[in-house]
């Protein structure tokens, strides 16, 4: 059982630490408008992580590995989400005098770091290949709740991370003066996100590849 959950937490951490579009959002939060606001997306993502967790423990992976449609049109509408929000950010960094510390709402925080984790069914083909190869043929119960807290805690671990650091005074100071050029730097950065996703998602429709 250890041995497997250690092979889990190794696979996990290795993709966590690549840089995506998770740190992009959580540096724009702490670093233009609090701490607070930063930990409530860390909470939308990481009960989202929980979410895609529980799911490929019961089998989503394979649903999305057997019916692609059902990924695709997923990651379609987690393109399009991500173009929304980088409309967003680069709208508010074109003409902004001063930063609008608390214009995000905690509530909406969660629900932006939810939607951006549960609209990427990557993840549950991820966790699903990931358990799928740690996991023995017939774990038990235990074995099972013990890898998806696992993952549950290392996102939040290296989420909340990233919302402190970036919250730090001294990150702030340089982010309030250079607030309207990195606010556009970070909707161009997720504009590619989510461009890259669609794109990659159409042209697997042409292509025909599952």
């Amino acid at each position: 059982m250890l041995s497997s959950l250690l092979a889990i937490a190794l696979l996990h951490w290795a993709v966590l630490l690549v840089p995506g579009f998770n740190v992009v959002l959580l540096a724009q939060l702490a670093g233009g408008q609090s701490r607070a606001t930063a930990l409530a997306a860390v909470a939308g993502m990481t009960t989202a992580t929980f979410v895609w967790a529980s799911l490929a423990v019961l089998g989503i992976g394979v649903v999305f590995s057997t019916q692609p449609m059902l990924r695709q049109g997923a990651q379609i509408a987690g393109g399009l989400y991500l173009l929304y929000l980088a409309f967003n950010l680069w709208r508010s960094g074109a003409s902004v005098a001063s930063v609008p510390q608390g214009s995000l709402s905690n509530t909406a925080a969660f629900r932006v770091g939810f939607m951006t984790s549960a609209l990427n069914p990557k993840i549950a083909l991820f966790y699903g290949s990931v358990f799928a190869t740690a996991l023995p043929p017939s774990p038990s119960w235990v074995h099972v709740a013990s890898a998806v807290a696992l993952v549950y805690f290392n996102s939040v671990v290296w989420h909340t991370s990233l919302a402190v650091a970036f919250s730090q005074k001294a990150v702030q100071r340089a982010y309030l003066r250079n607030f309207a050029r990195l606010t556009k730097v970070s909707g161009a950065v997720v504009g590619a996100f989510g461009l890259r996703l669609i794109v990659g998602t159409l042209q697997e429709l042409r292509s025909g590849a599952p």
